[in-house]
């Protein structure tokens, strides 16, 4: 598979009849600077919209019902469809193995080589919404790609669905790539995956991945660290608040670290992250930023005081995926 686009930057361009593999088209337009508008007239997959619905919340992309082609540089139809899946054999002369590629925040400016190179050698490749899907340009035009993205109150795969699928092609003899948003083993669930293929007899590879966690904030100007400021940085997980029984990391611990506390999936509790810190002690004038997909044509940040990031984050209209950083650093350099 191979997509190939070339536009100028700046360009208008118009995508008509979306498929499944939208995402994959609007990555490849946006990485070169084009200004992606889709028309959904006529589309009624129930995925294609969610994708469509993903793309337009983190602002990658305009969403219309009717356009007038003549506003637009480029008109074209949505050149990816999803292809039904191939089926697979149950067994094979050999098993093949699984190569789990960290994809960095989401440009493919920072996928490392070595990810570039699984791609281009993969025979199946398995992705999620947010890895570098423009890296998928360089896949073999035979790779079959199969997306497993976990939309935010959409389309979501089970991660145990997402294991069958690696050991199912594997065990047909198959390199398969698994190609993941920042890094495999930061949040990325890839020590279940590497489990799951390892007790089938699956061999795997792990490249890891530039972390949105150290990547995100130091391309909003934030860095984790600084002399005179903090000796270090901890990252630990909003998905779920304080307050929820799901809840194992010790929040009074942080509140009193002298860390740099960065905090990835917690946009939706961060109001309550906030107040349980001030009242673990932290200095509620506390620097904060919050930073909305980072590294991506639409990354957008908002700062203030520990107090106010959550009220204003809401402001903002900052959306998942997003990081916050709380800490000194956050005004440590002259931006």
């Amino acid at each position: 598979m191979s997509l190939s686009l070339p536009v100028p930057s700046g360009a208008q361009v118009l995508i008509t009849w979306p498929g499944r593999r939208i995402s994959e088209t609007v990555h490849a337009l946006t990485d070169q600077g084009a200004d992606v508008t889709v028309v959904t007239m006529n589309t009624t997959d129930a995925a294609t919209l969610d994708a469509l619905a993903d793309l337009d919340g983190r602002r990658l992309i305009t969403l219309v019902d009717e356009v007038h082609i003549t506003d637009f540089d480029v008109v074209l139809r949505d050149p990816l469809t999803a292809a039904p899946e191939a089926p697979v054999e149950a067994s094979a002369p050999h098993v093949g193995r699984v190569t789990l590629v960290g994809g960095g925040p989401g440009s493919v400016d920072l996928l490392t080589v070595g990810g570039l190179r699984a791609i281009r050698e993969a025979d199946v490749l398995v992705c999620d919404r947010l890895a570098p899907l423009s890296a998928l340009n360089e896949a073999r035009p035979d790779a079959e790609v199969i997306h497993v993205g976990k939309i935010p109150r959409g389309a979501f795969t089970p991660q145990e669905t997402i294991n069958d699928v690696l050991v199912k092609h594997a065990l047909a003899g198959r390199h398969v790539v698994r190609l993941k948003g920042g890094d495999n083993y930061v949040f990325g669930r890839g020590g279940e995956e590497w489990n799951a293929c390892v007790a089938h007899g699956i061999r795997v590879e792990v490249i890891p991945g530039v972390t949105s966690a150290v990547a995100v904030p130091a391309l909003a100007g934030i860095p984790l660290t600084h002399r005179g400021l903090t000796q270090g940085f901890v990252v630990v997980s909003g998905h779920v608040g304080p307050g929820d029984e799901r809840n194992d990391a010790n929040w009074a611990a942080l509140a009193q670290s002298g860390l740099t506390i960065v905090i990835l999936m917690g946009v939706a509790a961060l109001a309550e992250i906030s107040e349980t810190l001030i009242a673990h002690g932290m200095d509620p004038a506390t620097p904060a930023a919050c930073i909305a997909d980072g590294a991506m044509p639409s990354q957008r940040s908002a700062r203030a005081t520990l107090a106010d990031i959550a009220s204003v984050a809401a402001d903002e209209d900052l959306t998942p995926p997003a990081i916050t950083v709380v800490g000194d650093v956050v005004t440590a350099l002259e931006i």
